[in-house]
């Protein structure tokens, strides 16, 4: 088992701050090995963009970073398909496993895997959440005791529109709009509230079966993500 811990440069936009981007390696690396692991791979920046980032080959999956995350954080998701395939070449792994917290990555680095022929596995696993509900991640360090409290209300707001989805609604334009207002009602600023198809993140039609309402919402000076699954049956 290969763990890998880098705070990838490319997936910065100019609006975001990189130095602010949390790095708890001492922590991580006792989690690794409480939890198994092998190896833990951390490298530099030099190591992986030896002529610079700036000037680095760009891996991008088009139809996939100009949606949902895309708009809001220019150059995001490039940055990820370009660290992950580097990432997958050096490793060389049978499988890599992904959280589902973040589907959008789920989906590129399945898409890039598929498309540039790397013989690999993706296996992603279920979002490990707090005893509220609360999606696990660095930026939650970052959240003040009040907007701790509110955090779990994005889970809540994807439980909801799962719920109504389950209980027949196809409206999935008006479970949006109802999402984000839930949302900005619990003091977030949403940037996007969405159902899509879980396969492949196209809006969802009549007859499709297999569903994720996934969100990005700004609490405080944390930006926090979250998704759920839908599955309809047959």
């Amino acid at each position: 088992v290969v763990a890998s811990v880098y705070v990838n440069p490319l997936q910065f936009g100019s609006n975001e701050e990189y130095d602010r981007q949390p790095r708890t390696l001492e922590h991580d690396t006792e989690l690794l090995a409480k939890a198994g692991a092998h190896l833990l791979f951390a490298p530099t920046t030099f190591e992986l963009y030896p002529a610079g980032f700036e000037r680095s080959t760009i891996v991008d999956v088009p139809e996939l970073s100009g949606i949902l995350d895309g708009p809001f954080r220019p150059g995001y998701l490039a940055g990820v398909a370009t660290v992950t395939t580097k990432l997958l070449q050096i490793v060389q792994p049978d499988c890599a496993v992904l959280g589902e917290k973040d589907w959008q990555r789920l989906v590129l680095v399945r898409r890039l895997v598929a498309d540039l022929c790397i013989p690999m596995d993706v296996v992603g696993v279920p979002v490990v959440r707090d005893h509220d509900g609360l999606a696990i991640g660095s930026w939650n360090r970052g959240l003040s005791r009040a907007e701790r409290a509110a955090a779990p209300r994005l889970y809540a707001a994807l439980k909801n529109a799962r719920q109504k989805i389950l209980d027949g609604e196809r409206d999935y334009a008006a479970l949006q709009v109802a999402g984000r207002l839930e949302l900005e009602r619990g003091g977030f600023q949403p940037d996007y509230f969405s159902v899509r198809q879980s396969a492949d993140l196209l809006p969802p039609r009549a007859d499709s079966r297999e569903l994720v309402v996934l969100a990005a919402a700004r609490l405080g000076d944390a930006r926090l993500l979250d998704s759920l699954r839908v599955s309809l049956g047959k």
